[in-house]
Parts: structure tokens; sequence; C-alpha cells
């Protein structure tokens, strides 16, 4: 497996020192940048082409919600997670909608921090029943004058539609596969084909997408 490259951005050095010393426990992550805010990120995403940013939400100029909407819409190949001490719907909802694909708490234990980076990078990152069901109706509601339409969107089989409904009740591969009678290797080949007919890179930004369509609904 070739190496993660990884850029850590907090406005406090010595959370920033904390991260890196976490992600340095695993030798799959080389970290390449470390930034104070919005706009240094960008800065170092645009001159080292990560894999993955470590993203703080309150920051001192660009924070990290808006430097994720440009670093996810400009570099799409780019995994941005957030890392906060923040987890209000008013923070978590906008973060994920502006396109990360995943969200950990700075309470979380390395081993948590580092798994969650690993499925951010692999688009396997999976939310809670609760915040999924929130995510679909916060996309639904704040965009809701300028919703896509899901003829837009290239049409997916019965079964990939069925695994799509399952995802948006926050369920894990291996939930879905029990659901639908399958193994986890049919609902990964499932939802790799919804990534790659949609264009997004991870299950996060399925949900997101679907949502904005109006194929999911606010359970």
């Amino acid at each position: 497996m070739s190496t993660i490259k990884l850029v850590i951005t907090d406005d406090d050095p010595l959370v920033r020192l904390a991260l890196a010393h976490f992600v340095a426990r695993d030798p799959d992550f080389q970290v390449v940048a470390q930034c104070s805010d919005g706009r240094e990120a960008i800065s170092a995403v645009e001159k080292f082409h990560p894999d993955v940013v470590m993203m703080d939400i309150q920051m001192p100029g660009m924070d990290g919600i808006e430097a994720t909407k440009v670093i996810t819409q400009r570099w799409p190949d780019v995994c941005v997670v957030a890392v906060t001490t923040l987890d209000t719907a008013d923070t978590v909802l906008p973060m994920l909608s502006a396109g990360a694909s995943g969200y950990m708490l700075k309470e979380s234990s390395a081993d948590e921090i580092i798994a969650a980076l690993h499925q951010a990078h692999e688009g396997t990152s999976a939310l809670s029943p609760r915040v999924a069901s929130m995510l679909v109706q916060h996309v639904r509601d704040s965009e809701s004058d300028h919703v896509h339409h899901s003829h837009e969107l290239p049409v997916l089989t019965d079964r990939e539609s069925e695994t799509l409904q399952y995802l948006a009740t926050g369920m894990s591969n291996h939930e879905i596969a029990q659901a639908m009678h399958v193994s986890e290797a049919t609902v990964k080949a499932h939802l790799g084909s919804i990534m790659q007919k949609w264009g997004v890179r991870d299950r996060v930004q399925v949900l997101v997408t679907a949502a904005r369509a109006g194929l999911v609904s606010f359970q």
C-alpha cells in the first residue's frame, strides 16, 4: 500500500502537534503539512496534493467549513475529515454537506482517529442513524430552493436503490448485507457502482447527493 499523504489543519499548535503524534503511530500515513487555518490548508493541498486533510472547524480567517467546500470542489479526490471539539447539528451537518468524508471529536482515541482517516481514504466512512437522518433533512432544507432533480443523475438499479435506502438509515455495510440477504462484498459492489455513476468518492457524499436529488427522505 502506498503512503497516505496527510495535511493537518488546526489553529492550536499544541493540537497540531498531538494529532501529528497520533498519526505517526501508523506507518501508512505521512504528514506533509501542518496548517493554522483554512487558507493555509487550501495552499497546502495545492502544493502537496495530499490524500486526506484533517480539518478543524472554528478557526480565525477562513473556517473549516468554507475551506472544505473549496478543497472538495477543486480537488474532488482529496478527502476531508473534521477533527473538532464541536458536536452540534450546527457544525456537523454543514461540514458533511460541504464535502467532508468523516467527522471525529478531539476527545476520540488515537486509534479511533486513525481508523476514521483510513475509512475516509477508502470511502467507507459510516454515519450513525441519528446523524444520517439529520444530514438528509439538513441538505433538503438548506437547498430546498434549488434541489437537483433525480432525473439529472444516472439511474440506479433496483438493488442499488435498495442499498441507498438502507444507507440513508445509517446502516453499516454489514447491517445492509444482513437486511438484503447478500454478502458484504455485494453491498460494497452496489455502493461502488453508485459512487462511480454519480462521480462521488464515499458513502457520506452518496447520501448528500441522494438527498439533494430527493431520492431519500428524512426518517
